[in-house]
């Protein structure tokens, strides 16, 4: 199947099917009420600066479509709301355009209606061993960064997957060394670890995005996809497969900053991320339907997550973001235990991360 044909009926999938795995961490992870803030709601301050371009809040929209002419409208109606609200997004794969330039288009709309929102390019992990394809992708939608995706759970269940992951490390070092923006290292849907945040460190990228488990199983994506048992089959064994949202963040923001991405569906969401040690959140499956219909939708939908971020801080008596990071919090289940199994001693997180 052509590279095009395969987005458009991930889009499918993703609109007619149950796709989401379960268990963020975020679930065992409360904020604790200040029933006396000291906070006035209309003073509070969401502004973030993202490599050196300001947000009115650390929300983005996550790489999510491209690559088909069918895209475009959707790309088009994520854009314009980023950019009329001040926050920014990701586009999906660029491979697509990279092997036709007249499917190109359905990404350069990004960037012809959001001039000035933050908008970072995409590319896999296979194409990125070609630094030329790295440095068309950024040039296409004038980039402010490019993100480099990790999806070896999905390429391993896909028909067409790539499963050659020799070589990565030192492709996303001759990018990082090659290319003029900031390189971010994202996962898909099965989390990124400590020892594997280290080395992406090591190698001069910037930040990393985590992409948990909890959010769009691209390993149940392709078990829908494919119509051989054997596969199938493996990837619904796999399904949940992956590092916790939450569990990924710890491990990740002491290391390089930090983007909680996979599972994040509201701004109480956001605003655990944010007090565990993300700088900044994102999400892609909430804004898929709004996005086949209109920006005004996808718009409504932003604005929940954001006003409930502000409900989350007035309720905690933040009036600013670096507020979030010492606010108490309790911590149980699964990831308590998870805490202590990594050396962490749960009740000095909770008061001091």
């Amino acid at each position: 199947m052509k590279t095009s044909d395969r987005k458009l009926e991930h889009i499918r999938i993703c609109l007619e099917e149950e796709v989401e795995s379960s268990y963020t961490g975020f679930e065992d992870i409360m904020l604790v009420h200040n029933a006396l803030p000291e906070v006035n709601f209309e003073e509070i301050d969401t502004h973030v600066k993202i490599f050196g371009k300001k947000l009115s809040a650390p929300f983005l929209i996550a790489s999510m479509t491209g690559g088909h002419p069918e895209t475009k409208e959707i790309n088009r109606n994520l854009a314009i709301a980023v950019e009329e609200l001040g926050l920014g997004m990701g586009v999906g794969s660029q491979r697509a355009a990279l092997e036709d330039a007249r499917l190109s288009d359905s990404f350069t709309v990004v960037r012809d209606v959001a001039p000035n929102a933050f908008i970072y390019a995409n590319i896999g992990i296979a194409q990125a061993k070609n630094v030329e394809l790295i440095e068309k992708a950024v040039e296409m939608i004038d980039a402010d960064a490019i993100a480099i995706h990790l999806n070896f759970l999905q390429e391993v269940i896909q028909p067409e997957g790539d499963v050659d992951a020799k070589g990565c490390i030192e492709a996303i070092e001759e990018v990082c060394n090659s290319v003029k923006v900031p390189v971010i290292v994202k996962e898909t849907g099965a989390g990124i670890s400590r020892s594997v945040a280290l080395k992406l460190k090591e190698v001069g990228v910037k930040a990393v995005d985590v992409g948990g488990k909890g959010g769009t199983s691209w390993s149940g994506v392709e078990a829908y996809r494919t119509e051989d048992i054997v596969a199938k089959n493996v990837g619904i064994d796999f399904w949940d497969w992956g590092i916790p949202t939450a569990f990924s963040v710890v491990e990740c923001k002491d290391i390089l900053p930090t983007i909680a991405t996979g599972g994040i569906r509201s701004g109480l969401d956001i605003a655990k991320a944010l007090a565990i040690g993300a700088f900044a959140a994102s999400a892609a499956l909430p804004f898929l339907r709004p996005a086949t219909q209109s920006a005004e939708d996808v718009k409504l939908e932003l604005e929940y997550f954001l006003h409930g971020l502000k409900v989350a801080m007035f309720l905690t008596g933040c009036s600013r973001l670096d507020d979030l990071r010492s606010v108490e919090i309790c911590v149980f289940g699964r990831f308590k235990e998870w805490l202590e199994i990594k050396g962490f001693n749960a009740r000095e997180f909770c008061w001091r991360r």
